[in-house]
């Protein structure tokens, strides 16, 4: 993930290989789809954070129910990464993004790119130090001294050492080993600790029957939402109507996804990700364990991509350890999003 922090270093090139489109048509009427239905919002390009599995399942309900088509969108495509989320937003070769708060932070203000969360899926992010039970067993921060932790090459690096930082680790102390996003180092013994993600490579390797120890970002000193939703200030300051009637969209299938984590995950093996032979038991895990890292007592309480002011202050006092100068107005602009759920208050609903 970009510095979802997969395969590519934040502000990098974008990638030169060829990405398979999934298009899904708007209704039958070509001439409506072609112009976005009533509201004329035209075609929808959304940049995902990661392959096509259940962790947008609530993208895959507003397609598939339609919310996207009755907020005024035509063909709607989903283009999976990684990929240089940032960069594909910024020139905007898609209107709208699935990032976090770090990624797009360190790329406004070390490129001084035009970007703004606009809403968040993730309340809590899903980054993990993965361990063995019977191997490294880290638990807890101290528990990183005298260990060799995997960590991938451009952001997960600079979030690892963030970790440390906040926690009073001395970086000479932990030994970092390269790795890819595979765990099998961590598996084969090579590693004490692997980063990774609490809703993939955890319970890929619980799957095996493996039982493991998990150091969660969130929970010690890194707070920051993730699956963020960005797009640009132009964007914006010129189509408002258009960024609430995407948010509308995605707030009301992510209500479906969280009241049928099931049909999310059916939806990812069967149609969405079909060519990507997931695994239906993992992404139904994936389903219900992500749903705890997007209901909060902040949502009960204002619904689906709020951000309280409390998390902003701990989001900021995160890229702050992590080294990035930006101010909060500079990356968070929920103005639109407040809007849009005081004129339609359903909208802040859970399902029960």
């Amino acid at each position: 993930m970009t510095f979802r922090f997969r395969a590519v270093r934040v502000g990098a090139l974008l990638i030169a290989a060829a990405v398979l489109l999934t298009a899904c048509g708007s209704g039958d009427d070509e001439s409506a789809a072609a112009s976005g239905g009533d509201a004329g919002f035209g075609d929808l390009t959304l940049q995902l954070s990661w392959i096509k599995n259940a962790e947008f399942a609530g993208e895959f309900f507003a397609d598939t129910n339609g919310y996207y088509e009755e907020a005024g969108f035509g063909s709607v495509t989903m283009d999976p990464g990684p990929g240089a989320i940032e960069t594909l937003v910024a020139t905007e070769d898609a209107d709208f993004g699935l990032s976090n708060a770090v990624s797009t932070a360190q790329v406004i203000a070390e490129e001084d790119a035009p970007l703004r969360i606009v809403g968040t899926k993730f309340q809590k992010n899903p980054f993990t130090i993965l361990s063995l039970a019977d191997g490294g067993d880290i638990a807890t921060p101290q528990d990183l001294v005298g260990k060799r932790i995997g960590v991938q090459a451009g952001g997960n690096e600079t979030l690892f050492d963030a970790l440390l930082e906040v926690n009073g680790i001395d970086p000479a102390s932990v030994e970092k080993v390269p790795v890819e996003y595979d765990p099998a180092p961590l598996i084969d013994g090579e590693v004490d600790g692997f980063l990774a993600y609490l809703t993939n490579e955890s319970i890929t390797v619980q799957a095996q029957g493996i039982e493991v120890t998990n150091l969660p970002f969130a929970d010690n000193g890194l707070p920051f939402v993730a699956e963020s939703v960005i797009t640009t200030e132009r964007m914006i300051a010129e189509e408002p109507e258009r960024v609430q009637a995407f948010l509308e969209a995605e707030i009301r299938g992510w209500q479906d996804a969280l009241a049928d984590p099931a049909e999310g995950a059916r939806l990812a093996v069967e149609e969405y990700g079909a060519d990507l032979q997931l695994d239906m038991a993992k992404e139904l895990e994936q389903s219900e364990v992500q749903a705890g890292l997007i209901v909060t007592p902040d949502v009960e309480a204002n619904g689906l991509f709020t951000v309280s002011d409390e998390l902003i202050e701990q989001n900021m006092a995160t890229l702050a350890a992590a080294g990035i100068d930006i101010e909060a107005e500079d990356l968070f602009d929920l103005s639109l999003l407040e809007q849009l759920l005081e004129e339609k208050p359903e909208l802040t609903e859970l399902p029960s």
